[in-house]
């Protein structure tokens, strides 16, 4: 079978060729048709995400397809089930092997490109703003990098969840974007003030930030008393220092989310909130964003458009 993979520290990622795995024991084989690229595919490339595997391995954290089979005294989905799984790795390959516990049943509605596109960017947004920062009808979310893969999914999640959303990104192609999904009001990063912007909108409740460095600052200055800042991850490659003395006197909380991390100690919490949000896209109420539709064999052109934010939403990857 073919796969993208790193063959060593410090190696360039390439397309090779595999044997096919057998499952083993809790485990699934499934024939995949779709994966969705992340930003921390790229972290895997450089060694630097928390969670890289030793290599030799497999990038592609999140995967659709079909069952082939199951493992011994495995219990799964049936073999022909239409399934999503968060593997972590290995995604990025024409088969792979994975927990049987991961796979989520696909309503008959959703296509492999929208069920690569959906498990991490929509459960992140998901986690964050409802088990994390408990967000509120009528309450105001400030979205940074919101045309992105994650920050898009918090734009359409928190209206879904009754909240007014204002929308960060730099351009105007971008913003339409997000409007689509439905922000209320939009700041392009590149023209305007973030602070002041937000501060003559009556100020920021809750702060959705995958991005990091200045923006993290300036919405962090346009916070009201009790604002809850989600820190996502650091696109822009500056990790934010807190002034913990701000912090005090606003009465503002800044929490971590790390969406596959709750797999390790709290599963419930990610099985729970994929279960809400399988329903709601059954209902038609979520509309995953794919930007770029690649075949496998143009991953590296692919993650280029990660790398450079070239992209919108998600970009997966084809295996059929």
């Amino acid at each position: 079978m073919r796969a993208y993979q790193i063959p060593a520290r410090g190696a360039d990622p390439a397309l090779t060729t595999l044997p096919r795995p057998l499952p083993k024991s809790g485990e699934l084989a499934l024939r995949i048709a779709a994966c969705g690229l992340n930003f921390a595919d790229l972290l895997m490339i450089k060694g630097a995400y928390q969670d890289t595997p030793e290599p030799p391995f497999t990038l592609g954290m999140e995967v659709a397809g079909t069952v082939e089979a199951l493992g011994p005294d495995t219990r799964g989905p049936a073999p022909g089930t239409r399934v999503a799984v968060f593997a972590g790795q290995g995604g990025l390959a024409d088969y792979g092997c994975f927990p049987a516990a991961r796979a989520v049943p696909l309503p008959d509605s959703m296509t492999f490109a929208d069920a690569a596109a959906f498990q991490v960017a929509y459960g992140t947004s998901h986690v964050a703003l409802d088990h994390k920062a408990h967000l509120q009808p009528g309450e105001t979310l400030l979205v940074l990098g919101a045309a992105g893969g994650v920050g898009l999914t918090a734009v359409e999640i928190g209206k879904q969840m009754g909240a007014r959303v204002i929308a960060c990104a730099r351009g105007a192609d971008k913003l339409a974007v997000a409007k689509r999904a439905g922000a209320d009001h939009l700041i392009d990063a590149a023209e305007q003030d973030i602070r002041e912007t937000c501060r003559a909108l009556g100020g920021v409740d809750v702060v959705y930030d995958p991005v990091g460095g200045d923006h993290f600052k300036a919405a962090f200055r346009a916070c009201n008393p009790e604002a809850r800042i989600l820190t996502i991850g650091f696109a822009s490659g500056e990790v934010p220092q807190i002034p913990a003395n701000h912090l005090l006197v606003k009465n503002i909380s800044v929490m971590g989310l790390y969406w596959g991390g709750y797999l390790k100690f709290r599963p419930e919490v990610v099985t729970n909130s994929l279960a809400t949000l399988f329903d709601w896209y059954a209902q038609g109420l979520l509309r995953p964003h794919v930007s770029h539709l690649l075949p496998l064999e143009q991953t590296a052109e692919a993650l280029d458009l990660l790398r450079t934010r070239k992209s919108t939403g998600k970009v997966v990857i084809t295996l059929d």
